[in-house]
């Protein structure tokens, strides 16, 4: 069998130019185009790409981008104080804190200062609850874009089995959220399961993010059955066996051979995250705005 690869790549084009759309038609009708903040402290290189990625998309939308930049020796009462002018600024529609931040300070506390009408990385204590409650509020980017991967694959989701591996607030706890809010069966792993492969191997559609290069092999792969690869780990050229050293947590030669379709790394979930960043932030504009 011969898997369909799932183009994120052309995925998150389309939703990135019905945003510009979007943005575009909000600012005719007399509103304020979109504004995302971005704090970054530090200068860890790989944040700082991240960082400029979404800057510059953000200015491919039509949206106005805010680039904020502590020193990494900045204490948590001066991250706190950034933030709390960020939630109070008009034109700032997201706000969103680059992590991971330096040892000394705490992450998630600092995420739950966000304003929860403004977070659009959807990881404030508010919008998770809202999120398991079943609720309308911002949801985390990656987890949306996997959704939207699968909806565009007209992958049936109701009374699939569907499995995540990896239970992280980030990705894998949103994520099973998310399929149960589609009626999927959904099974979540981790780093106690027991017998792993063959819970996997049981999945209609299979979705890892574990951080761990090649972990799911053919053997974890259910025929016919979807995968959805999350990972994103970086080998030597030579190891990985591509041009970007850059590999999934699945096998994906040998993960393709049975899948009916798989996302490749890179270029498979990795541009939907930007994406959703995007549409969140437009969401977020449209409801301070009072927008439908």
């Amino acid at each position: 069998m011969a898997a369909t690869i799932i183009d994120g790549k052309q995925i998150a084009a389309h939703v990135r130019a019905q945003v510009a759309r979007d943005v575009a038609g909000l600012v005719a009708a007399g509103g304020r185009a979109p504004g995302l903040a971005t704090v970054l402290v530090g200068e860890d290189p790989a944040s700082a790409i991240y960082v400029g990625g979404k800057q510059r998309a953000c200015r491919e939308v039509g949206m106005e981008p805010f680039d904020r930049r502590l020193p990494a020796e900045a204490s948590f009462e001066e991250v706190a104080e950034e933030l709390e002018r960020l939630n109070a600024d008009r034109a700032v529609s997201g706000v969103l804190l680059q992590l991971p931040v330096p040892a000394h300070l705490d992450g998630p506390t600092l995420t739950a200062m966000i304003s929860p009408d403004k977070d659009v990385d959807g990881l404030t204590p508010v919008n998770a609850g809202l999120l398991s409650l079943g609720r309308p509020g911002l949801r985390p980017c990656t987890p949306s874009g996997v959704m939207e991967m699968l909806a565009q694959t007209e992958v049936v989701l109701e009374g699939a089995e569907a499995v995540v591996v990896g239970r992280s607030n980030l990705f894998g706890k949103p994520m099973a959220q998310l399929l149960l809010a589609e009626n999927a069966t959904v099974t979540v792993c981790h780093s106690r399961t027991r017998d792993l492969r063959a819970v996997c191997a049981r999945a209609d559609v299979l979705i890892a993010a574990v951080g761990r290069p090649r972990l799911l092999t053919r053997d974890f792969v259910k025929p016919g059955a979807v995968v959805i690869d999350v990972g994103m780990n970086r080998l030597s050229p030579e190891e990985a066996g591509n041009k970007s050293g850059l590999v999934g947590d699945v096998d994906f030669a040998a993960a393709s051979e049975l899948a009916s379709a798989i996302t490749p790394v890179p270029g498979g979930v990795g541009p939907m995250t930007i994406a959703f960043l995007l549409r969140n932030t437009l969401d977020a504009a449209r409801s301070q705005a009072g927008v439908q």
